[in-house]
């Protein structure tokens, strides 16, 4: 496992996420969609759900759209600049 400084896409996501904005698809490679348009950089939203900062709010059925929330670790992440683990 390494670790990484989170690129400027990666905050944007997470202050999307954190404002309220955001949803994910409840799967084992989630989407992120910002604003009801899906993210452009899936690969950013996929590394961001599977590094722990970012969950469905709610539970839900496999492939459904709900809304996303940081995790405790996402907040820290946004809050303190702490790296990534990809």
């Amino acid at each position: 496992m390494t670790t990484t400084t989170p690129s400027h896409r990666d905050l944007a996501l997470l202050r999307a996420v954190a404002a309220g904005r955001a949803q994910i698809t409840c799967s084992c490679e989630p989407d992120l969609f910002i604003d009801g348009v899906a993210c452009c950089d899936q690969v950013a939203a996929g590394r961001l759900a599977r590094s722990g900062l970012v969950e469905a709010r709610v539970p839900a059925a496999l492939g459904q759209r709900v809304p996303a929330r940081l995790t405790a670790l996402g907040a820290r992440v946004l809050g303190e600049g702490l790296g990534l683990s990809a």
